[in-house]
């Protein structure tokens, strides 16, 4: 299985995406400072999480988050983190 997974900076509350087989392994070397893209932002709690079969399908979601389409979707994400509830 592989994993599309957002962070969220505790520092900057500003997200993270990417995509992994072990999410637990990907978190903890992110919060090292091992991953030179978040190494100043740490540290990371995940946000969101989703699961693929296969690494093309997860690859393919990852850069759909990191779309316009994927933003605004994020942003109703927040916004229902702000009242609780996870849309």
């Amino acid at each position: 299985m592989y994993y599309v997974y957002i962070l969220l900076s505790e520092k900057d509350q500003r997200t993270y995406v990417g995509y992994t087989h072990n999410i637990q392994e990907r978190l903890a070397r992110h919060n090292s400072g091992s991953v030179m893209a978040t190494k100043h932002r740490r540290p990371f709690k995940i946000f969101y999480t989703e699961e693929f079969e296969t690494m093309t399908e997860a690859k393919d979601r990852e850069l759909w988050w990191k779309s316009t389409s994927g933003r605004r979707k994020l942003k109703e994400l927040f916004k229902g983190k702000e009242d609780g509830i996870l849309r």
